[in-house]
């Protein structure tokens, strides 16, 4: 992965707008699907809390950027909100 998508990445959650839950999905670089109702970063790591524990018990998830393949976000949101993130419309 390049160095600008990790840093695009990290961007998407340090400026995650106010207006749109920090809830959704995000699949790893090994397929798998993890739920998350809140996030914090740490550098080049974010921290992902589940409401409920995954089959080995765990709440929480530590990974890097690079691990992350995709952002799911599961609330109906026009996509004009999603400026805030630095998305812009094409013509």
């Amino acid at each position: 992965m390049s160095v600008s998508a990790m840093k695009d990445k990290r961007r998407i959650f340090a400026e995650w707008p106010v207006s749109i839950p920090r809830t959704g999905i995000v699949v790893t670089t090994f397929g798998e699907s993890v739920p998350f109702c809140s996030f914090m970063l740490s550098g080049d790591l974010i921290l992902f809390e589940r409401k409920t524990p995954d089959a080995q018990g765990a709440r929480r998830v530590i990974m890097s950027f690079d691990g992350i393949n995709a952002i799911k976000i599961l609330d109906a949101i026009e996509m004009a909100r999603f400026t805030a993130m630095g998305f812009q419309g094409v013509a």
